[in-house]
């Protein structure tokens, strides 16, 4: 009887520990679903929830089972209860210490609470345990970067990737690394890994710039004299030709380089009559390159003169019934001086759809025509376009900065992130959270936050109608329907007739001479009590040689056409060691149209960041939850506040307006 008894305990016992290991099971694979790139934000929370109550039942059972503790620590982390978190794995590393998947979830906790050295410290301790844990040693690497210590950060990215780890989070740690690293000479493994970044299709490649750009600088310093070899030697270069397709190369020597290789290429065409096949692609790369920075380069009189006869000869062609094969070489030419869209040829290009087009020739075609229509479209709702209908069709504001791809980043409800990341209480905000995005530019950072946040709709704003068209454009392609794109008179009108928003956030600020609202008065008017302001203090365009360039035009009466852009652009280039000019010649801003325009013409009003700094001065009316630095480090808030105050009562203290810095308020009544 007794060993009948024995059999029959051991039995349930082991069908109990069965149960268990399936519900273990089915959490996990719940888990999984919820974290899926391929799984509806919507369904996540779902699968969560059913995750912790499968858990429920095995710790109900097991109170102590350390990988039941373990997952639901992840879960807790993820849904931004990082107090239970904590708990739950604490209690999962006391029942299990040696566990590298534990402690390897309790540094990725550590650098949620943004304590790196804890979360290094915590990586290498599971290390030791689990000595092939990719999830561990990537979290070494974040750790790394977190603090700053962006070349190691870097090596261990390196070796993930090199190892398979192909994960998204790897190549955005990576690409944030690549971008704070100095490059001093020619490196063929930096320049594999700038390709490997550069082709990954979901990565924001327009970041990779200083790196891309350091790097090809080193590699062509001995050869950038012309000659025989250089066409040869950039079709072959697929570094470069990945640089041209999807970012900028802010160099004045790489710049002579491109302009060198566009202007030897279209000689060879015009002495033979035919672009080659083995050509082609470096052809379309600079069109690309061409179309994104504005058409900024120095055009020659030859060069002109090819382009006014391949225009004429054009123009008789698409008059009649052509195929897109024999117009396709002339295009493509065409496209590396100017946007086909602009050509007075440009409606019987529209006779075809972009599917019509050769299929490499298709990206070219979008964004030299078929993208700008769409764009021109979008504007003409607008009354500002107004302003516009006096240009040439050539000095149309563009797009800047031009991007294509967001960054990468977890999608979460943005009320969980900032109680999670400022402490605040957002219960009294409503279930959807309406963001103002003023200096919205070209629209990524808004497109981040309306594709990151499950919970928000964005009003994204500027004064620069070409900005908001790309802006547009893009987030339909991406399927968004939480954005809208607005001038600064439709967004006063939304706001004046008593519209609020919970948070605005200040990117940019207007022009001076703009005559809209000042965004002192759009942020009080826009936010209630309990609204979160979140500004950057940095002031563009406000160095000595740009003061000096708006006073010359001025005096000239200048205006900001194509050609006199390029002419100002030709006088720098041409004086690289004048010492006003070299400091102008790091800045980003001046390899493309749209950002020389900017800096020269309209530049940002500091006058209005000061207005509204002096009124966050008051902590009657506004509290300073956060301050961060230009490399994201906290900064202790008193300072910050005294330094305030002390500039709205005109101590001389030396400003906040140009430091950099990423303020975050919230308004108390």
């Amino acid at each position: 009887m007794i060993m009948q008894a024995q059999t029959q305990l051991e039995q349930v016992t082991r069908e109990q520990e069965a149960a268990m290991a399936r519900r273990l099971l089915q959490a996990n694979e719940l888990y999984r679903f919820a974290n899926s790139p391929e799984t509806e934000p919507a369904m996540r929370g779902h699968a969560r929830q059913q995750a912790r109550e499968a858990l429920d039942v095995v710790l109900g059972a097991q109170p102590e089972h350390p990988e039941a503790l373990n997952l639901l620590g992840r879960v807790a982390m993820d849904e931004g209860r990082l107090e239970e978190a904590g708990e739950v794995l604490g209690r999962a590393r006391v029942a299990a210490p040696d566990s590298g998947q534990v402690l390897a979830n309790l540094g990725y906790l550590a650098l949620m609470r943004e304590e790196a050295e804890q979360a290094e410290a915590l990586f290498d301790e599971a290390l030791t345990h689990e000595r092939q844990s990719a999830p561990a040693f990537a979290g070494k690497a974040h750790a790394l970067r977190q603090q700053q210590r962006f070349d190691q950060a870097y090596l261990h990215y390196r070796t993930l990737l090199d190892h398979g780890a192909a994960w998204d989070s790897v190549y955005a740690g990576m690409l944030e690394c690549a971008r704070h690293l100095d490059v001093h000479q020619a490196d063929s493994a930096l320049a594999q890994d700038a390709i490997r970044l550069l082709s990954h299709p979901g990565l924001p490649h327009q970041e990779l710039s200083r790196f891309v750009t350091n790097l090809l600088r080193q590699q062509y310093a001995q050869e950038m004299a012309p000659g025989d070899w250089l066409l040869d030697a950039v079709c072959a270069d697929e570094l470069l030709l990945l640089a041209l397709e999807t970012t900028l190369l802010a160099d004045a020597e790489l710049e002579r380089l491109i302009t060198q290789a566009r202007r030897a290429l279209l000689l060879e065409v015009r002495d033979t009559g035919e672009l080659y096949e083995s050509r082609q692609r470096l052809a379309m790369a600079l069109s690309r390159y061409a179309t994104r920075t504005g058409f900024a380069q120095v055009v020659s009189e030859e060069e002109d003169a090819f382009i006014r006869e391949l225009d004429a000869n054009l123009k008789v062609e698409l008059r009649g019934d052509f195929q897109p094969e024999e117009v396709a070489a002339g295009l493509i030419i065409r496209s590396l001086y100017g946007a086909l869209f602009h050509q007075g040829y440009a409606q019987h290009i529209g006779r075809l759809a972009l599917e019509d087009w050769p299929e490499g020739m298709q990206p070219l075609m979008a964004e030299t025509y078929y993208h700008k229509a769409e764009e021109e479209a979008y504007k003409q709702q607008f009354q500002e376009k107004q302003d516009e209908l006096a240009l040439a069709r050539a000095d149309l504001p563009h797009a800047w900065p031009c991007w294509h791809n967001l960054r990468i980043h977890h999608e979460q409800p943005l009320k969980q992130e900032l109680e999670q990341s400022l402490g605040i209480d957002t219960s009294a905000w409503p279930e959807t959270v309406r963001i103002l995005v003023i200096g919205a530019g070209s629209g990524q950072h808004a497109m981040e936050l309306a594709n990151y946040f499950t919970d928000v709709e964005v009003v994204a704003v500027d004064e620069n109608l070409a900005g908001l068209a790309h802006g547009n454009r893009l987030a339909q392609e991406k399927g968004l329907s939480n954005i809208v794109f607005w001038p600064y008179s439709l967004a006063t009108r939304f706001i004046q007739d008593g519209n609020q928003v919970q948070m605005v956030e200040i990117r940019q600020l207007p022009s001076e001479g703009h005559d809209g609202t000042p965004i002192k008065t759009l942020a009080q008017q826009a936010l209630g009590s309990g609204g979160l302001l979140h500004i950057h203090t940095g002031e563009h365009g406000a160095s000595r040689v740009d003061v000096a360039l708006r006073r010359m035009m001025e005096r000239h009466r200048l205006q900001p056409t194509t050609e006199t852009l390029r002419r100002l652009r030709r006088m720098i280039l041409n004086n690289p060691q004048h010492e006003a000019y070299q400091e102008l010649l790091n800045e980003p801003d001046f390899y493309a149209t749209a950002g020389c325009r900017k800096r020269w013409f309209f530049p940002e009003d500091g006058n209005q960041l000061h207005a509204l700094m002096d009124n966050l001065s008051s902590e009657v009316d506004w509290k300073l939850l956060r301050a961060r630095d230009t490399d994201g480090a906290n900064l202790a808030t008193a300072p910050v506040v005294r330094q305030l105050q002390a500039q709205a009562f005109g101590s001389g203290t030396q400003s906040l307006v140009g430091q950099g810095l990423s303020l975050y308020f919230q308004r108390r009544r």
